[in-house]
């Protein structure tokens, strides 16, 4: 069984890059909890099994995704980027930009998942691996990339009041998947976001 978890189990983060043994900094009772708890008391159920039941669960915690078959409105950044500066309308981020955060795209995910579903170590139940990209980037820097690959002189960049409890940094250390599995990303930002708004070109309204 994989259970797929989120990199949302760290919080906001007080190691940098994030590993698999942190712990995370999670607020319980913040606006973001009801998913990064329970994505953490979902790996707690799933140990449980692999504990007293032995049942064979490899844990992953994905990073930030992306690709086509996005949906332009589900309101993630990259998203909303994408199909604002389509619409030649400005740009919204949300505080200062300087959060950072880490994209992988979604063909390298869907290899890190099987490598992970494939690996025959004897301790492969309940191993957890992060699967993300390493390359971290503020908000800001991927507002302006969008721009640069959808140039656009209406589309400008609009600071909105920060979003309460969001994470200052994301970036997985993919040290374990690498030595373990043999994995890592291997799609480049540019190449990656040029894939994914041609498929926003193709589905996004204008």
């Amino acid at each position: 069984m994989l259970f797929a978890s989120t990199s949302e189990v760290y919080g906001d983060p007080l190691q940098h890059p994030q590993r698999e043994d942190y712990w995370g900094n999670v607020s319980s009772t913040g606006p973001r909890s009801c998913y990064d708890e329970a994505k953490r008391f979902g790996e707690a159920l799933c140990m449980i099994y692999v504990r007293y039941k032995h049942v064979d669960v490899r844990l992953i915690r994905i990073f930030n995704t992306y690709g086509p078959n996005m949906d332009p409105e589900d309101g993630r950044m990259l998203p909303n980027f994408i199909t604002q500066a389509l619409r030649n309308q400005p740009l919204t981020i949300y505080g200062d930009g300087q959060f950072t955060r880490s994209l992988c795209y979604v063909e390298d995910l869907v290899r890190g998942m099987r490598a992970v579903m494939e690996s025959d170590r004897e301790d492969a139940s309940g191993r957890v691996y992060n699967i993300g990209n390493p390359e971290e980037h503020t908000i800001l820097d991927y507002a302006k990339m969008v721009l640069e690959l959808i140039p656009s002189s209406a589309s400008t960049i609009s600071y909105m009041p920060p979003v309460p409890d969001d994470p200052s940094r994301r970036r997985p250390d993919i040290g374990r998947a690498r030595s373990e599995l043999s994995w890592q990303p291997g799609i480049s930002l540019r190449d990656g976001l040029s894939r994914t708004i041609d498929y926003f070109r193709e589905v996004t309204s204008v």
